[in-house]
C-alpha cells in the first residue's frame, strides 16, 4: 500500500498481512514488543547519561571480505545512549536548519511506517531509561532535556530527531517491483552523501559505490528484505578513519574530495576511528525496513592500550583490497597512522599484552577487543583468533 493509511480503505491490507481497519483498532501504542516477538530492553539501573560511555566498537576483520558481518541484534542496545546525547541533540537540529529535507525527509505512503518507529522508539526509551524518560497518557517527558512532547501532535520524524542522537531510515517495499526503497528517515551522520540523494532508491542504487556490493551481496539483498522477520533484527558495523570527528560530510564538502591524498599535516593525535554501528529491524504493522546507525569517534591514539587492535588494524591497512580502502577514505591519514601503530603494536609485545609472532585475524571478542568489559587491561592478556 502506497497511501497514507489514515485516509486508505479499511479493507486493503499492508506487507504485513494487517489490514487497514486493524492497524487502526490497535490505536496508539500497541504492544509492540509482543507484535515483533523482540522483547523489551532491560531496565539500564544507574544510568547516568553525563559519564555514561559507549561500548568500544572494534568492527576490524581480517581476512577481510566485503559482507555485513551480520549478528543478532541485543536488544538491550537497539538505541545505545551515552555522554554526547545533550551536545549530539543541539548538533543534529542545527544540520536540519541548515541542510533541510538532505537529513529529514519522508514520501507518501510512509505515514504508518513513521509513526510506527515513533512508538516503539518511545516505548524503548521509557523502558530502558525509566529514570530519563516517561510516557504520561499521550505527552513524552524528557528529563535530560526537561522538555514534554505532546505525542498527539508530535511530527514523528521530528520527534525521534528532537529526541534521540541516532539515524534512522525507513525502507519500505515497492507494490510493482518487490524492491525496497527508501521512502522515509532523519539522517544526520553521513559521509560522501545525504538522505535526499537516496530518496526512493532501491537498496542496490543506495549501495551502488560501495566495493563488491553488487558482486556479493545485491543477488540476495531484496530476498533477505522480504523474509526478514520481525523477531530477528540483526547488527553489524562500519568504519573508516577521520580527521577529527566529522558528523555530515557531503559530497559537495571541500573536505570529501581531499581523502585519497595523503595529507603531510596530519598526526596520529588528529585522527579518530570513526564507527557506524548499525541494527537492522522489520516494524511488525506496516511491514517496513528500518536501519538504525550511529557515529562513534575514538581517538587512534587509544589504541595503544587496547590488545590487538593496533597489529590488526595496521594488518588491513597495508594488505586490504585496494577499492575497499579508497571507499573507506584512510587515503588521507594513512601516513600518520601506520607508524603510530608499528610503535603500539611493539609496545604490546614488550608489556606482553600480544604474544610474540601473533597473526592478527578477527578477534572472539568481535566487534570489542580483549579485555574491553574491564576497560584497559592492566596485566597480560591474549589474543583469540576467531575462526
Amino acid at each position: 500500500m502506497n497511501a497514507d493509511y489514515r485516509l486508505a480503505d479499511p479493507s486493503l491490507y499492508v506487507f504485513s498481512g494487517f489490514s487497514v481497519s486493524e492497524i487502526k483498532s490497535l490505536g496508539n501504542f500497541p504492544d509492540y514488543a509482543k507484535l515483533s516477538g523482540v522483547l523489551l530492553p532491560t531496565a539500564a539501573s544507574g544510568f547516568g547519561v553525563v559519564t555514561a560511555m559507549p561500548r568500544p566498537y572494534r568492527p576490524f576483520r581480517w581476512p577481510y571480505f566485503q559482507t555485513m558481518a551480520l549478528q543478532k541484534m541485543d536488544p538491550d542496545y537497539w538505541i545505545e545512549l551515552e555522554s554526547t546525547y545533550r551536545e549530539r541533540i543541539v548538533q543534529r537540529r542545527e544540520l536540519v536548519a541548515a541542510h533541510g529535507k538532505d537529513i529529514l525527509y519522508s514520501l507518501p505512503g510512509s505515514e504508518l511506517a513513521c509513526k510506527e518507529l515513533m512508538e516503539m522508539v518511545v516505548q524503548f526509551l521509557c523502558a530502558r531509561y525509566p529514570q530519563l524518560f516517561e510516557r504520561i497518557d499521550m505527552n513524552f517527558v524528557n528529563h535530560i532535556l526537561d522538555t514534554t512532547y505532546d505525542l498527539t501532535a508530535a511530527e514523528p520524524l521530528q520527534f525521534i530527531l528532537d529526541n534521540v542522537p541516532e539515524d534512522f531510515a525507513i525502507m519500505l517495499r515497492d507494490e510493482e517491483t518487490g524492491r525496497y526503497c527508501l521512502q522515509a528517515g532523519v539522517v544526520c551522520s553521513t559521509i560522501g552523501w545525504t538522505l535526499s540523494d537516496k530518496m526512493g532508491l532501491s537498496a542496490a542504487e543506495i549501495h551502488q559505490p560501495v566495493p563488491d556490493y553488487k558482486e556479493r551481496l545485491e543477488p540476495s539483498i531484496d530476498r533477505f528484505f522480504s523474509k526478514m522477520p520481525a523477531a530477528a533484527p540483526i547488527q553489524w558495523a562500519s568504519w573508516g578513519l577521520e580527521i577529527g570527528k566529522p558528523l555530515f560530510l557531503p559530497a559537495t564538502h571541500p573536505s570529501f574530495s581531499g581523502r585519497d591524498v595523503p595529507n603531510s599535516d596530519v598526526s596520529v593525535e588528529d585522527v579518530s576511528l570513526r564507527v557506524d554501528w548499525q541494527t537492522l529491524r522489520r516494524l511488525p504493522l506496516s511491514g517496513a525496513v528500518v536501519f538504525n546507525f550511529k557515529a562513534l569517534f575514538t581517538p587512534v591514539s587509544s589504541f595503544k592500550d587496547e590488545p590487538c587492535i593496533p597489529a590488526l588494524l595496521l594488518k588491513i591497512l597495508n594488505e586490504g583490497k585496494e577499492s575497499i580502502m579508497r571507499y573507506k577514505g584512510v587515503g588521507h591519514v594513512k601516513n600518520a597512522v601506520k607508524p603510530a601503530l608499528e610503535m603500539y603494536e611493539r609496545h604490546q609485545v614488550e608489556r606482553g599484552m600480544v604474544r610474540r609472532g601473533w597473526e592478527p585475524r578477527t578477534l572472539n571478542e568481535y566487534p570489542f577487543y580483549p579485555g574491553w568489559t574491564d576497560g584497559y587491561p592492566s596485566q597480560a592478556s591474549q589474543c583469540e583468533d576467531r575462526r
